[in-house]
């Protein structure tokens, strides 16, 4: 009989000629079970998805609740849904108040998409800038403002009228003009390796932006929900963008993703045209109904507190000769090492020992290292040890 592993490549399609090909059972908090019952750490959180872990109890029942009530209904803006309506409200109460308007959609590129569009419909502007290195996705909008022209140069052409900044460099906030619709940019840049920019940086970006009448997007997709050590990365900079991009984390595991901004703003969307964006499974009643039983959980039980505690420690415990730099903020980290050769080989390595651990797109010398808050310090110790045996055995 033709195995799962073989219909996955047979009839899948495939993202890169090296899938993992670990077969999943089941997942518990920050476990995955393959299919022998063996446990893995998930040390990157299905890529900063599961940050209460994997099926909180409370994500569960929220869903099950759900399922007995109603599926879809509409196309997104035309029914009063009750999941909907809560996560909404709940989203805005714990923002600031220039961010009190949710538009729901599917995922982070979908969120990317909403919000260069919004950007030009409100401003009136075409120019968008984005940063080097960044990521927003592989939609053709969000491709468009990808930072790397490796992965997009088989795509072209792309969106016009895009043009790319330094991240964290002062002298090039001089780009943004009074022709300038929109600046994009991840709070914390992540596939480029967990850039973190500085304070002052972030503070004249947005007084710039005002300056000239851009708006400022922040990218939360990787960010957000205490991934950083604050509920929203954007709170360390004492800054609030325009537009918030949100997603993965939002749903507890569920897919959904969201843009945010003031009413004002977001309202152009809904006249001259109407539909000015529009989605069929946008604010799905279950993923919403998930995305509100998870925030709920990250407050109650106050994980956000925790990550700075648990930071220091993974930087405490990950010194070896062969980790160059551990940066980043909170548990969004990253281990740089010389060579994709020595990343690929750490991965491997500490795959057999049963802890997931990836790179990044635009950083193919750094591990990422970014597991649910809820890890317990036990936990962070034995992925240490295991990641430290595995450089030991590097040539």
């Amino acid at each position: 009989m033709i195995s799962n592993k073989q219909l996955f490549l047979l009839n899948t399609a495939q993202t890169s000629t090296t899938p993992k090909m670990l077969e999943i059972e089941h997942a518990s908090g920050i476990y995955l079970y393959d299919t022998s019952g063996k446990a893995y750490i998930d040390l990157v959180s299905g890529f900063a998805v599961s940050n209460i872990g994997h099926r909180h109890p409370a994500v569960l029942d929220a869903i099950r609740a759900q399922l007995d009530k109603y599926l879809h209904l509409t196309v997104y803006g035309e029914y009063v849904q009750t999941p909907m309506v809560k996560f909404a409200e709940k989203l805005v109460s714990v923002l600031p108040s220039r961010l009190n308007n949710v538009y729901f959609v599917n995922s982070g590129a979908e969120a990317t998409e909403g919000a260069l569009k919004l950007a030009k419909r409100f401003t009136g502007r075409s120019q968008i800038i984005s940063c080097h290195n960044a990521y927003h996705g592989s939609t053709h909008g969000a491709l468009s403002v990808m930072g790397n022209e490796e992965f997009k140069q088989k795509y072209r052409p792309l969106l016009p009228d895009v043009s790319f900044i330094n991240f964290n460099a002062v002298e090039d906030l001089e780009l943004i003009t009074t022709e300038t619709a929109c600046v994009i940019m991840e709070t914390l840049q992540g596939e480029a390796g967990i850039r973190v920019a500085d304070v002052d940086y972030m503070q004249m970006l947005r007084q710039r932006c005002d300056e000239v009448g851009a708006l400022l997007i922040l990218d939360e997709i990787q960010a957000a929900f205490g991934r950083t050590g604050k509920l929203f990365a954007f709170e360390h900079y004492g800054i609030v963008p325009d537009i918030l991009l949100l997603a993965k984390a939002l749903g507890g595991g569920m897919p959904i993703g969201a843009f945010v901004a003031d009413k004002r703003v977001m309202g152009v969307l809904a006249e001259n045209p109407i539909l000015g964006h529009i989605t069929t499974f946008g604010g799905h009643p279950v993923s919403c109904a998930a995305g509100l039983a998870n925030l709920e959980v990250i407050l109650e039980e106050q994980l956000v507190p925790t990550v700075f505690e648990k930071e220091a420690l993974f930087r405490e415990l990950l010194v070896h000769p062969k980790i160059r730099e551990v940066r980043g903020m909170g548990l969004m980290l990253c281990m740089q090492l010389d060579s994709f050769q020595q990343v690929e080989q750490v991965s491997q390595l500490c795959g057999k020992e049963g802890v997931i651990i990836d790179w990044f797109l635009h950083c193919e010398t750094a591990m990422r290292i970014a597991p649910p808050l809820i890890i317990t310090t036990a936990e962070i110790r034995k992925v240490c040890k295991v990641i430290l045996a595995a450089l030991d055995q590097l040539a």
